[in-house]
């Protein structure tokens, strides 16, 4: 068995599920209650250097708000000296873009999609 690591023993945290410009997210396992999670770990260094402070702080408030069933919930916030780290509702069936960049979508699928989309957006106009 691989070694996982834990994180400030809440998460034990697995494999990587994605990268972005300013970290990376894991799937990880609540200790506690055994569900699992996505966890968005930021680099403190690279959004200090970009003078994104202000940007991270403004998503975590409107995240602490948002409840909607097309848009993941920010379940925990947590930090160190050298990162950020989100813990957020685990999407099973992974990115949109991934599905639809493997295979076309038909027009039935698209729409749902699409207006599962216009519902979240919608939602945090509103």
């Amino acid at each position: 068995m691989e070694d996982r690591s834990v994180l400030m023993e809440r998460y034990e945290i697995g494999r990587q599920l994605g990268q972005g410009t300013f970290g990376k997210v894991y799937y990880a396992r609540n200790l506690s209650s055994g569900h699992s999670v996505a966890i968005k770990m930021i680099d403190k260094e690279i959004i200090m250097k970009v003078s994104l402070v202000e940007q991270i702080k403004r998503e975590i408030s409107i995240m602490r708000l948002v409840r909607h069933p097309n848009i993941l919930q920010l379940f925990e916030v947590m930090a160190t000296k050298s990162k950020i780290y989100f813990s957020l509702e685990y999407a099973k069936s992974g990115k949109l873009f991934h599905k639809m960049a493997r295979a076309k979508l038909n027009e039935e699928s698209a729409r749902k999609y699409f207006q599962q989309l216009i519902s979240a957006v919608n939602y945090c106009h509103n």
